[in-house]
């Protein structure tokens, strides 16, 4: 028998579920279905008022509601899915903007400025054409048509600005496309005709004519090798015994660090070869913009070993600085074996000899030559110079020193080597007056520091036509005598007041 409180319990449970499954929004879960009989079985009256089957109870499908905009979020059990934002059309908008403020929205006018202009430029320079706001004075008619008039001078200007630049890029093209075809002809003629009779031809003058205008990169290492020469009679095998000799330097530097196992040889040859420590020092500032001789490039172990090499070769002289630039340039253009060939006979003409054996008296006169020549083709510029005591060592040591390829772009440089392997060592002296030349109006204008600085670090905007033509102009005469004669007359002169041409050299 039920007591009033289940009786209570189980009517409130009864009329619950009742109420929800009828509107459809839950359905009767079977375990309290048995729950609920067993509670009231012992009630028969009870019973007949609320049992009822179960297929009374039908359960009504949702009808599907439209979703409604809102952020996706989280229930007790379960994950509320993201719905969609589907976007509104812009006049949708605007129709519930104007019902909820009551304000109609007047689109702008449409523009009307400067319609019939064709060109524009892209700055504020266009603003003097705007009329003033309305809180300032309008233009006057004198000032509006002023305006006009500027801004119509502005874009005049720009638009033969841009022509102008268009046709030098025009020039330059064409320039660039027949220089092309002038090599492509020239390399027929150097490969079919002069190469294979070199000793013949080297000398005439359509051959110097043609060395002039530049070697096609594609013959250039051989011909460089013909007229460098091999007076030393070095051969690849020779080659790879100094590179062997210098690879077990390094092997020993590496384990003893030390430099003072050196056997059957002097000090001061000591000294030199320790200078393959000095190498890799220098390795690495050797045409860094081409970042092909730095550790990990690909030239970098060939270069260190040409050097190295070398170093073994001709201790009396050992690496100097400059060398890793000349060494770069040989290895562009040749096989290992053939750059450290040329290389060795290179170092051992006399000018190069006595720049890098430090030979001061020799330098000194070499100095004095250039200085014979400067007076005879620049002498305001010559002057100049003098008044400000700036002598050739402090922009000469460094041309010559790289042969100019550190201080001119590289093609250029190898345009200088071609010509300088044709004439000498004239030419690198004579590549010095026609830079002086190219630069002499804006050198006239400096004083020594900036002088100095400005030689120090060309500008990389030079051309090879400007140089070439300046070059040309210098005329390597002085009172009917060459470059040859008076430097051998200089060399004669044994006077002491020929060593106060440069002062810095003394120190």
């Amino acid at each position: 028998m039920l007591n009033p409180m289940q009786k209570c319990r189980s009517c409130c449970m009864l009329q619950a579920y009742t109420v929800n499954l009828c509107s459809g929004e839950f359905s009767l879960n079977s375990k309290w279905i048995k729950i609920f009989v067993l509670t009231i079985s012992k009630n028969k009256t009870f019973l007949s008022l609320f049992f009822f089957p179960r297929n009374f109870f039908t359960k009504r499908t949702k009808e599907l509601k439209p979703a409604v905009q809102s952020a996706p979020g989280w229930k007790l059990f379960g994950k509320v899915p993201p719905r969609e934002n589907l976007p509104k059309d812009s006049k949708i908008i605007q129709q519930e903007y104007e019902a909820r403020t009551g304000r109609m929205y007047k689109p702008p006018p449409p523009s009307t400025r400067r319609k019939n202009i064709e060109f524009e430029p892209l700055s504020t320079t266009a603003l003097i054409l705007e009329d003033r706001p309305a809180n300032l004075p309008a233009k006057s008619v004198e000032e509006a048509l002023r305006h006009r008039q500027e801004y119509d001078e502005m874009v005049a200007e720009a638009k033969k600005r841009e022509i102008k630049e268009a046709h030098k890029r025009k020039k330059i093209m064409r320039e660039r496309f027949k220089q092309e075809d002038n090599i492509a002809s020239a390399m027929v003629i150097w490969i079919n005709e002069i190469l294979p009779n070199w000793e013949g031809m080297r000398a005439t003058r359509r051959v110097r004519e043609l060395w002039w205008q530049g070697l096609p990169p594609s013959v250039r290492g051989k011909v460089w090798s013909l007229a460098v020469g091999n007076e030393l009679n070095i051969t690849p095998e020779l080659y790879e015994i100094f590179l062997s000799r210098a690879k077990e330097r390094w092997k020993s530097f590496s384990e003893t660090n030390s430099e003072n196992d050196v056997e059957d040889v002097s000090a001061s040859v000591a000294d030199r070869e320790a200078s393959l420590e000095l190498i890799k020092l220098d390795i690495s500032r050797t045409f860094p913009s081409l970042y092909i001789f730095q550790k990990g490039g690909p030239y970098h172990d060939l270069l260190h070993s040409v050097l190295g090499a070398y170093t073994c070769y001709r201790p009396d002289v050992g690496y100097v600085q400059g060398m890793s630039f000349i060494a770069a340039v040989l290895i562009l253009n040749l096989e290992e074996a053939d750059a450290f060939i040329a290389f060795a006979n290179l170092l051992n003409k006399p000018c190069q000899l006595a720049f890098f054996r430090v030979d001061h008296s020799m330098m000194l006169k070499y100095f004095a030559a250039f200085e014979v020549f400067f007076e005879e083709n620049l002498p305001k510029l010559f002057l100049h110079f003098k008044s400000y005591s700036l002598t050739p060592d402090i922009y000469l040591i460094d041309w010559i020193f790289t042969l100019y390829s550190k201080s001119l772009p590289l093609d250029l440089a190898c345009r200088v080597w071609d010509v300088f392997c044709r004439d000498g060592e004239e030419f690198l002296f004579r590549t010095g007056l026609g830079i002086l030349r190219l630069y002499e109006d804006i050198l006239l204008q400096m004083d020594f520091i900036h002088i100095a600085q400005f030689l120090t670090k060309l500008p990389e905007d030079i051309t090879s036509e400007k140089l070439f033509s300046c070059i040309a102009a210098i005329q390597m005469q002085n009172s009917n005598k060459k470059w040859a004669q008076v430097f051998a007359s200089l060399m004669k002169d044994n006077k002491e007041g020929d060593k106060n041409h440069s002062p810095a050299l003394k120190s």
